[in-house]
């Protein structure tokens, strides 16, 4: 069982840092390049680019929580929440994943 996990390309899950503008602040961000690609992909479907698209999350989750303690974090579970609505709404592309 844990070959396909253990056995993955190694760079699914190498770092890369984004530099961007969040709320007019400078920031970067580390996510792995997986979550880069799953966060590009929401914001193309969103009609952002990436930095636009993660500039207006932010700015929502600060209007809906008030600050995050770890915005990573929530990327990474935006990311799994859109697996998610893939797999519910029987999404072609998860069946070619």
């Amino acid at each position: 069982m844990c070959q396909m996990f253990a056995g993955q390309d190694p760079a699914r899950y190498q770092n890369e840092t984004r530099r961007m503008r969040l709320n007019g602040q400078s920031t970067s961000i580390r996510l792995e390049k997986s979550f880069w690609a799953i966060v590009d992909e929401l914001a193309e479907q969103e009609g952002f680019s990436t930095p636009g698209f993660i500039s207006k999350l932010h700015t929502e989750v600060l209007e809906i929580h008030g600050e995050t303690k770890n915005f990573t974090s929530l990327l990474r579970c935006t990311c799994l929440l859109h697996i998610e609505n893939l797999e519910s709404s029987n999404d072609p592309r998860i069946a070619a994943e």
